[in-house]
């Protein structure tokens, strides 16, 4: 897409005619078989002949992988291609597991090293969190996860350290995005080499918000609301030393939005933590996910509903930032939050920076702030096109938005 292209909200259904083409004719020889299968069995056989390996660890737990199968079989509305992706996707996560068992076993030493100190950054989804990481992450002492590492954290069959073959894979990950849906690169763009959200590494314990976002799974969402995180927290604090083991530096820098629901488990699990919370206007950030939310949808499923779309996700916004809050509230006195104002962050983003080092008792010399302008220039609004979203698109208004996130509207008039 180009800079200057207008990605409308109400154009989430829209897709390349040759992919209805394949899905109508796919889904007319179901029944000849062809219909992909989602079942647990079947995909943990297919991951285990993928690595040629079989532990899935003590920490593995089946009930959330049966949840989910069961909402996507049930509820989701999946096309034929939107099945084949899931199930290519439910795959390479077990295979995933597969191949970092067998690297713990061998490498010891991987778990006994100490998490990096966190630049936690979070806050909802579309108040500058992708931004904001990716200008932290241009400094050469800070490690990001970077979108080929969230895909595969280890090392594919006949691959190095150095992440040659996972790259390619990300490459054409990327390359078929683009394909299946250009326009949602100007919402969020997946650049293999660039930072991606550390959700996706909660993905590989099958307990993570990515499933409600890509497909209609409100039978899964409401379980995992209900259950407790704390597995696949501890899990994700084991993949992060797998990767700082092949790729060392001093701090890391990780955000997703799916961490204010569980701030509980990040001050558990991540030992020392800087949260740097995001915030902006919710009448502009909300409708702005939940385009981001249809167009992901609409790649799985032609049954994509606006309004459905938004009956779920602006209620779990309000779930999000009360269990935020109510963190917060508890833990102000020995924690430390940053707030960045989302303009703030637009108009004069160096001086966000600033901020957040001073906040740890750092500088930012000479050499690194020019690395930070270069990564902001990069990394500018507009690059694959421009976002267009009203809260209409969604078929509700501003009063719906209150009746959610009442408490953290006033929360923001008062920092």
């Amino acid at each position: 897409m180009k800079p200057g292209t207008k990605i409308l909200a109400q154009d989430y259904n829209k897709h390349p005619w040759w992919l209805h083409a394949i899905n109508n004719v796919w889904k007319f020889t179901y029944p000849l078989g062809t219909k992909i299968k989602l079942d647990k069995d079947d995909l943990i056989r297919a991951a285990r002949k993928a690595t040629g390996l079989h532990d899935l660890g003590k920490y593995f737990w089946d009930e959330p992988l049966d949840v989910m199968l069961d909402s996507l079989n049930r509820e989701a509305n999946l096309h034929a291609t939107g099945r084949f992706i899931t199930r290519q996707r439910l795959v390479n996560l077990l295979a995933v597991r597969l191949r970092a068992e067998d690297l713990f076993r061998k490498h010891p030493e991987i778990l006994e090293q100490e998490l990096y100190p966190v630049q936690l950054v979070i806050g909802l989804q579309r108040t500058g969190t992708t931004k904001l990481q990716r200008l932290l992450a241009a400094d050469p002492d800070t490690r990001a996860l970077l979108s080929w590492e969230a895909l595969n954290p280890a090392p594919v069959n006949g691959d190095t350290f150095d992440g040659k073959k996972r790259i390619k894979i990300a490459q054409t990950s990327e390359k078929a995005l683009k394909i299946i849906s250009p326009g949602f690169f100007a919402i969020h763009p997946v650049e293999h080499l660039s930072p991606e959200e550390d959700v996706l590494l909660l993905d590989v314990s099958f307990m993570s918000q990515t499933p409600e976002a890509i497909t209609h799974v409100p039978f899964y969402s409401d379980w995992l609301e209900k259950t407790d995180q704390s597995l696949a927290y501890e899990y994700m604090v084991r993949l992060l030393k797998l990767l700082q083991w092949q790729r060392p530096a001093k701090r890391w820098v990780l955000k997703t939005p799916h961490h204010l629901e569980f701030l509980d488990l990040v001050n558990k699990y991540f030992g020392e933590v800087q949260y740097i919370w995001t915030h902006r206007n919710v009448y502009e950030s909300i409708p702005s996910f939940l385009s981001m939310v249809a167009y992901s949808r609409a790649m799985f499923s032609d049954r994509v509903e606006a309004r459905q779309v938004a009956d779920h996700w602006v209620r779990k916004t309000g779930h999000m930032l009360d269990r935020a809050m109510a963190f917060r509230n508890k833990n102000t006195h020995h924690l430390k939050f940053i707030d960045v104002n989302y303009k703030d962050l637009i108009n004069d983003p160096i001086q966000i920076l600033h901020r957040i080092y001073a906040g740890r008792n750092e500088t930012i010399d000479e050499h690194l702030l020019k690395m930070f302008i270069s990564a902001n220039d990069r990394n500018r609004q507009g690059k694959y096109g421009r976002h267009i979203y009203t809260l209409a698109d969604f078929g509700i208004d501003e009063s719906f938005i209150d009746r959610h996130t009442g408490k953290y509207s006033e929360f923001q008039r008062q920092l």
